[in-house]
């Protein structure tokens, strides 16, 4: 019950679009520490900005020893900028993560597809962290804030690393906001 909270709240603040505040701005762009990855960031949506700040404030407000691991909190904030290349709106968004809860293999089959049509929704979904990478490697990101961005949605049972440890701060984060 409390996700499905979460994702009808999640709807109704995508709908509003309130971009972020310059305060908001300034906190994404010191913690992301550089004017290239400030540019990237700031071609998010309102929504998504928004999404990824509630990330970055939950990353910091944990009890784990990353709460300022600069890699770490440059994910927080780009680990969806790969959804730059093809965006969604609302309703494209609902049928993904619909159509991933209650047709899982068929939208793991169609997120594999070109992102055209009906298909476009779960193409995203599914590729939108290889994308991520690739705008984020062209602005010399770190290899572990890249690391981050590429696994955000690969499940981690056993975390043997640091990166694995932080990813599943990453994860936490993301799901809770």
């Amino acid at each position: 019950m409390r996700r499905a909270r979460y994702r009808v709240g999640q709807f109704f603040r995508h709908l509003r679009r309130v971009p972020l505040t310059p305060a908001e701005q300034s906190e994404a762009a010191a913690a992301l520490a550089s004017p290239a990855l400030a540019a990237l960031f700031a071609q998010h949506s309102p929504s998504e900005q928004a999404h990824a700040l509630r990330v970055l404030r939950a990353v910091r407000a944990g009890s784990h020893p990353y709460t300022a691991q600069p890699e770490l909190l440059q994910a927080a904030l780009l680990h969806d900028i790969g959804k730059v290349c093809a965006p969604l709106n609302v309703f494209e968004r609902t049928l993904a993560v619909l159509g991933r809860r209650l047709l899982p293999g068929l939208a793991a089959r169609w997120g594999q597809s070109a992102p055209r049509g009906l298909y476009k929704a779960f193409a995203v979904a599914a590729q939108h962290p290889a994308w991520g990478v690739d705008l984020c490697a062209q602005t010399g990101a770190p290899p572990l804030t890249l690391a981050l961005i590429r696994r955000h949605q690969t499940p981690v049972a056993h975390p043997a690393t640091l990166e694995d440890e932080m990813l599943l701060v990453l994860q936490v984060a993301d799901d809770d906001s």
